[in-house]
Formats: structure tokens, sequence, C-alpha cells
């Protein structure tokens, strides 16, 4: 029988992982709030909530009162040729009608006698209509329309530019939680090794234990070793790529210290934190897709540029009526007697213009619908394929976790069988490889189901709250 430094080491084998100090641990859904909380991606994504309100304010301004005064005056060789003072009031409405109030006063030695006004001016208020072209719909009504389907796209737009954010920010942590297991493997199953190096070392000194068994040993223990250093240096990289994602107030970044690790106690909270714990594929509705809102907002804005272009080949039909009057302040001085009125027509003759502008707007209404159908399918296919995978690496990892026992089982059956003497070093050594590789496999396969969780969310496009 071996001496009792190797029964001992059996004994602290079976106990499993060892706990190093203690540390300090940031949850997942700790690290997710401070990402959408504080990341300059998250304000910058704000930024387009407010150009969409800014670009509502402008195409409203098309629709402004206006007030316009013009003066001119010519005076030559101590002659006054002419003074014209013309003062407008106008009040642009909803569809082609506008509403003006005007006051025009001139005097001079040489004025037009159609320029000639009373001694005290003269008022005049009135109505300008377009009747054909410009009447359902214009260049103002357009604009305003066109406008508000915007400020509703870019909220659309944000949503999908947090999303992403999150969506990244959480690989980085399970990439950051995947280098932080296998370090914690590697360092328990390090300790082992080295104890094992350090018993066998006593054994041969004693003379129970033949020299080359010290070589073995030392192989084995220097190969934990460097997978320690290679696990460590992948960590360490993890560990600074995850810290890109923190920020607090004022824009300052966070950098993650070494005693800091990543902690997910339970499977379902990476879904409950990313708000798909009740995700189904047949009760997804992709209408509701930010995507596809936003897509179906930019058609309806190519629709109503449609309308503009096809209101276009309408003749161009403009209506003037002013009531004129020297004493504004007697409504009654307003008649039909006293009136200006003007009426324009124009209509091109081949209308090639025209209808190019209506027809290049139709190309891209089809190509915007096909986009639509395409990315529905491709959003449809694609949560389809991440619930089925998020199923059977469930699967996998079952299967996995009876494969750990199992090796643990032969792990200590051999430990057993080498404290009997009935047994070499090296398949204590082999044993434990396998174990290592099932338990860095259970580690994978663990990341891989939360990468699937991650993308299921990312291919929602949800937008969680953080208390």
């Amino acid at each position: 029988m071996k001496n009792w430094i190797l029964i001992v080491l059996f004994m602290t084998l079976s106990l499993g992982f060892s706990q190093e100090k203690e540390s300090e641990f940031l949850r997942f859904e700790e690290f997710m709030g401070m990402v959408k909380s504080y990341h300059p991606l998250v304000k910058q994504a704000n930024l387009i909530i407010e150009q969409g309100q800014a670009n509502l304010l402008k195409a409203r301004g098309g629709f402004d009162p206006k007030l316009e005064v013009d003066f001119d005056r010519k005076s030559f060789k101590n002659s006054t040729y002419y003074d014209k003072l013309n003062a407008t009031f106008k009040i642009p409405t909803w569809y082609g009608v506008e509403f003006q109030a005007n006051f025009e006063e001139t005097d001079g030695s040489f004025l037009n006698p159609e320029a000639t006004f009373p001694e005290n001016g003269l008022y005049n208020a009135g109505v300008s209509v377009s009747l054909a072209q410009g009447f359902l719909i214009n260049d103002r009504m357009a604009a305003l329309k066109q406008a508000k389907l915007f400020k509703k796209q870019t909220q659309a737009e944000r949503d999908l530019m947090v999303n992403e954010l999150m969506y990244k920010a959480a690989l980085s942590y399970f990439e950051w939680l995947q280098a932080s297991n296998a370090v914690l493997v590697y360092q328990n199953f390090l300790q082992n090794t080295e104890f094992r190096f350090n018993a066998v070392v006593k054994s041969i000194e004693a003379g129970e234990t033949a020299a080359i068994d010290s070589v073995e040993a030392s192989i084995a223990f220097n190969n934990r070793r460097l997978s320690l250093e290679k696990a460590r240096l992948d960590l360490t990289k993890a560990r600074l790529f995850a810290s890109n994602f923190l920020w607090l107030e004022n824009n300052i970044p966070v950098e993650l210290k070494e005693e800091v690790l990543p902690l997910i106690d339970r499977q379902e909270v990476v879904e409950e934190v990313l708000e798909i714990d009740e995700f189904s594929n047949s009760d997804f509705v992709v209408s509701q897709h930010p995507k596809i809102q936003a897509l179906n907002l930019k058609s309806q804005s190519l629709e109503v540029d449609r309308r503009l272009k096809a209101n276009m080949l309408l003749p161009q039909v403009d209506l003037k009526y002013n009531f004129l009057s020297e004493t504004p302040r007697d409504f009654s001085s307003f008649n039909t007697a006293n009136y200006k009125s003007a009426l324009r027509l124009a209509f091109p003759l081949f209308l090639r213009k025209e209808r190019g502008a209506l027809r290049l707007t139709k190309l891209k209404l089809q190509d915007i619908e096909f986009e639509i159908y395409s990315t529905e399918v491709q959003i449809q296919n694609k949560l389809v394929a991440l619930e089925n995978a998020a199923q059977s690496y469930t699967r996998q990892l079952e299967i996995n976790d009876r494969l750990v026992r199992d090796y643990e089982r032969l792990l200590r059956a051999e430990e057993r069988k080498f404290g009997l003497g009935e047994s070499s070093l090296f398949l204590v050594n082999s044993r434990e490889t396998k174990l290592i590789e099932a338990r860095l496999k259970a580690i994978g396969l663990l990341n891989d189901y939360y990468f699937t969780q991650a993308e299921i969310f990312n291919g929602m496009a949800r937008n969680p709250i953080f208390e």
C-alpha cells in the first residue's frame, strides 16, 4: 500500500474543487443595466429621436404665418422718382389655400399709372387657391406628413441601435464568464496536480515509488500550469473587452479589476434579463419588429412622395382674388365692386420630367416592398433556427452533465486503484484530462446556449427596461 500522503491526496481529490479567496461579483443584470444607463452609444441613439423632432418642427414651419415688407425708392438729381411700400401678411393652410392681407402705398413724380394708389394707401384682403396641382397635396403637406413618419421611424431605428449595443455587450459578458470559468477549472486541477506531484516526490524520497513517476507527475503539473496561463490570458482579454461597455455618468469609462468576476447563478437569469423568457416563435408577430416597422414607415413616406409626384401630372391652375378698400376699419367697404384677381395656368405638353419622377418613385416603392417581404422571412426563419438551437444546447448540456459525472466516477475509481497499487499515475492523469475536457466542454456548451439566447434577443430586437 502506498504511504499515507497518497491516501490523503486521493481524499482531497474526491472533495472536488477548492475555492480561492473571496472575490467581488458583477451580476449579468447589473452589467446590462450599467450598459443601457450610461453607455455613450445609448445617448447617441437618443439623438436620433431629437433629430426626428427637429425635422418635424422644420416641416411645421412651412405653415407658419409670414409677414413680408418691401420698400423701393428711386431718387435722381434732387427728384424722387418713386417710393413704393408693400406690406403683406400671409397665412398658409393645410390644403392649397393661402389667406393674405396686404397694404400698398406709393408716392413720386414718375409712377406708372397702375401703381398709383389713394393718398392713404390701399388695403386688400383675399385668398389664393391652387385648383388642380397642389390642392390635395403639395410640397408643404408632403414634407409635414413625411416628417411625422420620420419621427416614428427614428424611434424604431433608436430601438435597433440600442438592441444591437445590448446584444454585443451581452456577448462580451458571456465570453468573460466562459474565460473566468475556464480559469477556475484549471486552477482547481492545478492544485490537485501540484499536490499529487509533491506527494509522489515524497514517496520517491521514502523509497516507496519509482523515480520515473516524478517525471509523469511533473509533465502533468506543467501541462496544467501552461493551460492555466493561457486561460488567464484569455480572461484578461475578455475582461478588458467587456470593460469597453461599462461607463459611469459624465462619460467616464470603467475598467474591470482582476478581482471582479462575472456571475450568472441561474440559467433562467439570462432570459429574464433579456425579457425573452416567454418567447415562442409561434406567438411572435414579425410585423411588430422595429426593423419591419421602420421599413413600413419608409414605405409610407415613399407613398406620400408618390402621391405628390402623381399630383404633378395635373395642370397648374392658380387663382387669386382680393377685396380692395381704402378704409379697412369699415368692414362693409370690402365688396365685390372693388377687387383684384389673377389666374395663372401652366401645363407641360409632354410631362416627361413628371412621368419620369413618378416612375422612379414607384420603383422605389416596389423595391422596399420586396425588402419588407424578404426581411420578414429572414427574421422568422432566424428565430425558428435559434429556438431549435436553444433546445438542442439544453439537451447537449444534460448529456454532457452525465458525461462529467461518469468521468468523475472513473477518476475516483482510478485513484483508489492507484492507491492500492493496481494502477499507474499515467492512467490517473489520463482520467483527469478527460474530466477537464468534459468540464471545459460543459462551459463551452453553456456559453453557446447563452449566445443563442442573446441572438434571440437580437433577432426579436427587444429593448428591455432595467430598474
